[in-house]
């Protein structure tokens, strides 16, 4: 972990609070189509784990990290920011609770992956890293919380999950493509280039 990296290496720039900000409502709005609950699966399908890949490619580990500890905390304190309109400490002890928690590791993962990539990553990098953090991480934690909070078996409740793989993997290449396309026209997207900024003093 280096300096520029982490808040705690230097003042957090003005700038980096309005993007941490900005990420954060891009994910509520994107819980406004609502969320889509198929084969009786407790936990619903949404849009907002695009909007955790993005903030994760664009914005690098440590401000993808906290623009999803903005979101989950504004939920806990009781605002309906999440897809069908779900707010307060209760989403917290439902079933989607493990999937919602992982979004703060999967955007991370994302953000670290995408900066080893350097000042241009590739559109492969891009989707590996939304798949691994967006999708793997993500599930990592989902599942075996759903289970428990389930009753049902990690298998039973592994393959409940199953049916969000396509629209996820489909969501990574979204988020790929939107995150190569901005970076391409904004190079301080690229995390390593707001990296190198930062070191250099500038914002």
């Amino acid at each position: 972990m280096t300096d520029e990296q982490s808040p705690r290496g230097r003042r957090f720039p003005a700038a980096d609070i309005a993007r941490v900000s900005v990420f954060a409502a891009l994910i509520a709005v994107l819980g406004m189509p609502g969320a889509l609950n198929i084969f009786g699966d407790a936990v619903p399908i949404t849009l907002q784990t695009l909007g955790v890949m993005l903030a994760g490619a664009i914005l690098g580990t440590w401000r993808s990290a906290l623009a999803i500890v903005v979101l989950l905390v504004l939920v806990a304190a009781g605002l309906p920011l999440l897809a069908g309109g779900r707010g307060g400490l209760g989403v917290f002890t439902g079933p989607s609770a493990g999937f919602l928690i992982g979004w703060l590791p999967g955007a991370a993962v994302t953000g670290w992956i995408v900066e080893r990539g350097g000042r241009t990553p590739s559109t492969v990098r891009l989707v590996a890293a939304c798949l691994a953090g967006g999708v793997g991480v993500v599930y990592l934690f989902g599942i075996p919380v759903q289970a428990l909070v389930t009753g049902l078996s990690l298998g039973k409740t592994a393959l409940l999950s199953a049916v969000f793989l396509p629209g996820d993997v489909a969501k990574a290449v979204l988020a790929s493509i939107v995150a190569r396309g901005t970076q391409r026209a904004y190079p301080d997207a690229v995390p390593a280039v707001h990296r190198e900024r930062l070191r250099a003093g500038g914002r």
